[in-house]
């Protein structure tokens, strides 16, 4: 069982190497188990191997899934942080329970619907493993927590998909037992949750109060003074805007002004909306394709490695920000498109997974970049909830397409016609960053004052900032259902 919370945050810096050891050992074992899960990879196959029909799975079962995440983002990212995270880990457990049991007991349109809703909750419900490990440990601690806890999750998923793909192609083992598997593991994963702490404190709603005499956090100095009398009107108006809550939204309006933020805000609501589109019906896609074998799990174990590699690679990228982000951006986003198209042209099945790993590595590649730009310059706190924002706004962007292309209530598209459109959706934004990066050098090269702008800001680096924030996308676990 982890220590005490209390324990780590009076020890602080300080804390004894055996306590922080067992801390970071059960934290990234309990991140490491919750991932088992062999059958996953293989959900799609599974459901149009029994009396589901591609068009039913495309346009009626698969669509569950982008309105239940949309759904319950809100109310679970704040009930994350109001009930202190571990009930919100509890509650996805036993969502992913349900979501096995539906699988392995479930026979109707409607049982495979709910069970897509069940993994909708899931997916929302990962912003409290991303937070939780924030609220554990002492902020010296934050970057070296985050590394441990992530490297965990993606060795979970890795191990999950290759174990599997074993089962599938040297076994020979059914999908059904696969489930069974998962759910065995899901029980243990749910065990593990039961003895993980309660923390005290919280980013939002659950913080503590100042202790007299000592120093102010950043987010108490931007609490306006309380007026000592006034209508209750005015007290009540007071007290709503000296929340926490209600200080970080109105300070959401001094992140759209800068222009860093916004192009790596925009970039992660489009970018992130059309990357899941593309992850939710790529195995339709592969049933679609020649193929004789599955192996959707060596698939996303090989994206799991290569998004791993790309991300930490990210790490190490020294280029005038500035100046480069856009044509950066545009250059990544016109590979995807490129590996869409060569997804939904193809027949060769083989090609089709090499479009999905690259496909995947590409975005990973990004994402620790979009983190940086997006944290560096802002608290932990408010940084919490512009992600939250960002992954709301995204989430919206993908329903919206959905509905239209999707869904049978709207146009109903067949997979292979679906990609066509996400296709296009990428080569737009492509050439809207690309557009971006033009203006951009025009402007500089007007000013010709490249030397204007410190060191610091246009050559940093991932690597080189101190982790403030973990974006619930950040689990590694974004690829793997599908």
């Amino acid at each position: 069982m982890a220590p005490a919370v209390a324990d780590v945050e009076k020890a602080g810096p300080a804390a004894p190497d055996k306590s922080w050891r067992f801390l970071v050992f059960y934290i990234c074992f309990y991140g490491f188990m919750v991932q088992i899960r062999p059958g996953e990879s293989f959900i799609t196959p599974y459901l149009l191997g029994r009396n589901f029909t591609q068009e039913q799975v495309t346009n009626e079962i698969t669509p569950v899934l982008t309105y239940s995440y949309m759904a319950v983002l809100v109310p679970i990212f704040l009930l994350t942080d109001y009930l202190r995270y571990k009930p919100v880990l509890i509650l996805q457990s036993l969502s992913y329970l349900s979501v096995w049991l539906l699988l392995v007991l479930g026979t109707s349109l409607a049982a495979m619907q709910l069970m897509e809703f069940f993994y909708g909750v899931t997916m929302a419900a990962r912003v409290a493993y991303s937070s939780y490990i924030f609220s554990l440990v002492s902020p010296a601690r934050y970057q070296r927590m985050a590394g441990y806890s992530r490297s965990a999750v993606l060795l979970g998923v890795f191990t999950s998909s290759v174990l599997g793909q074993l089962c599938v192609s040297v076994g020979r083992v059914p999908f059904l037992t696969l489930h069974y598997a998962s759910l065995g593991f899901l029980s243990f994963g749910l065990l593990l949750t039961l003895f993980l702490k309660r923390p005290r404190r919280s980013l939002f709603f659950n913080r503590p109060r100042e202790a007299a005499g000592a120093s102010p956090s950043e987010l108490d100095r931007m609490r306006p003074e309380p007026a000592a009398g006034g209508a209750p009107g005015r007290r009540l108006l007071a007290a709503c805007k000296g929340s926490t809550l209600v200080r970080m939204l109105l300070e959401l309006g001094g992140v759209a002004r800068e222009p860093r933020l916004r192009l790596w805000s925009l970039w992660w609501v489009l970018n992130f909306a059309g990357y899941y589109l593309v992850i939710y019906y790529v195995h339709i896609l592969w049933s679609d394709t020649d193929g004789s074998k599955v192996y959707n799990g060596a698939v996303d174990a090989a994206a799991t490695l290569l998004g791993a590699l790309t991300a930490f690679a990210a790490g190490f990228v020294r280029i005038r920000w500035a100046l480069w982000s856009e044509l950066l951006i545009g250059a990544v986003t016109g590979l995807q498109a490129g590996l869409v198209l060569l997804m939904y042209t193809t027949r060769n099945i083989w090609l089709c997974y090499a479009a999905l790993v690259f496909f995947r590595g590409f975005h990973q590649f990004l994402v620790p970049i979009a983190t940086f730009q997006i944290a560096s310059s802002m608290t932990k706190e408010l940084c919490a909830l512009v992600f939250g924002v960002n992954t709301f706004l995204a989430t919206i962007l993908k329903t919206i397409v959905t509905i239209i292309v999707a869904d049978k209530r709207g146009l109903g598209l067949p997979v292979r016609s679906q990609f066509q459109v996400y296709f296009g959706y990428f080569t737009v934004l492509a050439v809207a960053y690309f557009s971006g990066a033009a203006y951009t050098a025009v402007r500089h090269c007007r000013q010709s004052r490249f030397h204007g702008v410190p060191l610091a800001t246009e050559l940093g680096s991932p690597a080189e900032a101190p982790e403030k924030a973990q974006s619930p996308e950040e689990d590694g676990v974004d690829g793997v259902r599908a």
